[in-house]
């Protein structure tokens, strides 16, 4: 049957329109003689009536009344309905006095006729919304709206209308304006502020809660996250204001709350211009390539259309990863996989000669703290040796700008990543106080945590959760900068058209977050209860960690550029360039001949601002230039 009457829709929505003028063209005869109509108005009736159904039917034609579909109504349709009733009414006026001169033809049927008619053709689409209204209450998850502004309308007439999404059922908005609590949206109420929540949950008792606040600050939604904790209710979430095109949301973009919503994003209005003129055309060599830093570089500098991309890697398969996949998203990209370490200086200076890169973006670092405290020598060799050499035939290629990826970890640093990177920004800094370099610009920039990172504390939740817990935390008052790793390296790249010679730039990466804070959010989002279903325990800092990272050194100031979240620091010491020379050579002998001490030792005379826990006596074993103890 539904198909008979969707192959002949047309023709039945024809006739629906034919029938209502009739009917209409009669009543309102009918009315206007109470219920009694005399012979000869009769006779005018049977004998105008087939003239009012042609010129009615071919009026609402250009209205687009035999179109569209009756359960979406809405005034875009009234508005048709009316223009097309009132057009055709003017044109059987005029066809009835001028054309046939039938004077008699009460004047007040055109107007009874009319309205009657535009409540009729309105009341028919009503009906078939009414219908799918009523029909879809009876079903579906019951879902409570987290903001009763813009996105929560649209999403709540698409749940309403849209047959697609019968399957949700909204039982109530929660909205943080007080003066909209117990109005109604849709027929949907208002039922409190975001502090009822608790109250409004045990209440109403949703399938699901849906976050519908485009211009939401990861702050608000955190706070929200936090009063949700307790109930086992599922999260979702709309498009944030950056990720939609034409500012219209619908009930088909609901997803899950995930743990980038929760962090503090970079700016939406960040110009991406300068970083297309930067890239394009140019010739950029990316280290560490494979890695998850270096990945999303290559990905975002290949969308800038540069004449040539050097992935470098010494992991095999994370460098024919990278490989494939850009090759699939940019197949127009030259792009040149190099399989070495930058350690070797043969094979670079062959690259170097080979490709003439312009643009040096190093990524390729040791980053695993507890790893590297346990082998210091390694460090120093990859992120400081390795940085040291990549430099130096940069310099001799002259290439046009070198950056140096950096951590938050190398400020007065507590472990052996972080000493090793420091010294890596005090070297490039070095070079560029020599005149002799003026044509290369370096440069570093500096964050935390990148979120899912390979190495990081998320990946690792996840399997903990996946096992049934314990998640493991070190601490309960630990904290740590987190950001996305796509938008961390959009203002790494922004950065970098901002440098100038031996420039630190350090991105402000927002409030730090309790690590037993994400661990919570996390099992919540998994859809456990934090603490009954999975517990969480803490285990005691690592060897290097320290309770919270920090942006600058002692011996540093920041100053503002202009372009939200970046900060280019100012260093109150940068060492004479022989001495960290000659320091960065003793180093790596003593890194070859793997004396570890003698390493560490050699690092508190170069980073004046390092000093290490020894994980077992809980004392620093540094103690440089009479600083207290971090």
């Amino acid at each position: 049957m539904i198909e008979i009457i969707l192959k002949y829709r047309r023709p039945l929505v024809v006739g629906i329109h034919i029938v209502l003028v009739v009917l209409t063209n009669y009543l309102a005869f009918w009315l206007r003689f109470d219920g009694a109509i005399p012979a000869w108005e009769r006779s005018l009736l049977v004998q105008t009536l087939p003239w009012l159904v042609v010129i009615r039917g071919l009026t609402f034609v250009p209205f687009q009344l035999y179109q569209g579909l009756w359960r979406y109504t809405g005034i875009w349709d009234l508005r048709n309905i009316i223009g097309g009733v009132v057009a055709s009414t003017i044109v059987f006026y005029l066809v009835v006095y001028l054309g046939f001169s039938l004077t008699d033809y009460p004047r007040s049927v055109f107007a009874i006729d009319a309205l009657l008619l535009i409540f009729f053709m309105g009341g028919v689409r009503l009906a078939r919304r009414l219908y799918h209204g009523l029909w879809g209450l009876k079903r579906g998850r019951r879902v409570l709206i987290y903001g009763a502004g813009d996105a929560g309308e649209m999403v709540v007439r698409d749940m309403k209308n849209n047959t697609a999404f019968y399957d949700y059922e909204p039982v109530g908005f929660v909205d943080d304006e007080l003066g909209k609590v117990g109005q109604r949206i849709h027929g949907v109420r208002v039922l409190g502020v975001r502090e009822d929540l608790p109250k409004i949950i045990a209440r109403v008792k949703p399938d699901e809660v849906l976050i519908a606040i485009l211009s939401a600050e990861p702050a608000t939604i955190r706070e929200v996250f936090k009063l949700l904790r307790p109930f086992k209710v599922p999260i979702k979430t709309l498009p944030s204001l950056r990720e939609i095109t034409n500012g219209r949301v619908s009930a088909s973009q609901i997803r899950d709350l995930s743990m980038e919503d929760l962090l503090d994003r970079a700016a939406i209005g960040l110009d991406l211009d300068p970083m297309r003129r930067f890239v394009r055309g140019k010739r950029v060599l990316v280290t560490g390539a494979g890695g998850s830093i270096g990945s999303e570089l290559s990905r975002q500098i290949a969308s800038y259309e540069p004449e040539v991309l050097v992935l470098l890697d010494k992991s095999e398969s994370a460098l024919y990863t990278i490989d494939m996949e850009l090759g699939q998203k940019f197949p127009a990209l030259r792009r040149v996989a190099v399989l070495t370490d930058i350690k070797h200086v043969t094979p670079l200076q062959e690259m170097f000669a080979q490709y003439h890169p312009q643009i040096v973006f190093h990524a390729a670092a040791y980053k695993h703290v507890p790893m590297m405290e346990s082998h210091p020598e390694e460090a120093v060799l990859n992120n400081v040796v390795g940085t040291c050499r990549l430099s130096e035939v940069a310099l001799q290629h002259k290439v046009e700008m070198f950056v140096l990826i950096s951590t938050d970890k190398a400020v007065n640093p507590t472990n052996i990543m972080g000493a090793t990177k420091r010294v890596g920004e005090l070297y490039i800094q070095a070079l560029a106080q020599n005149g002799a370099y003026d044509q290369c610009k370096f440069c570093a920039v500096r964050f935390g945590n990148v979120l899912g990172s390979s190495g990081s504390v998320l990946p690792l939740f996840r399997q903990q959760i996946e096992r049934g817990g314990p998640i493991t935390v070190t601490h309960p008052e630990i904290t740590r900068y987190f950001m996305t790793v796509a938008e961390a390296v959009q203002l790494v790249l922004r950065a970098a058209t901002l440098a100038k010679r031996g420039d630190i730039f350090v991105l402000e990466m927002g409030e730090q977050l309790k690590l037993v804070d994400m661990a919570r959010n996390l099992i919540r989002l998994s859809g456990f209860v934090p603490e009954e279903e999975i517990p969480i325990t803490f285990i005691g800092l690592r060897p290097g960690e320290k309770l919270r990272e920090e942006l600058v050194g002692m011996d540093e100031t920041l100053e503002s550029l202009g372009v939200e979240k970046i900060l280019r620091v100012r260093s109150g010491w940068v060492p004479d360039p022989a001495f960290l020379t000659a320091k960065i050579s003793q180093l790596e002998r003593l890194a070859i001949e793997g004396k570890s001490k003698a390493v560490i030792k050699l690092l508190y005379e170069i980073v004046p601002t390092f000093r290490q826990a020894d994980p077992d006596t809980a004392k620093q074993v540094g103690q440089p230039r009479g600083e207290a103890n971090l």
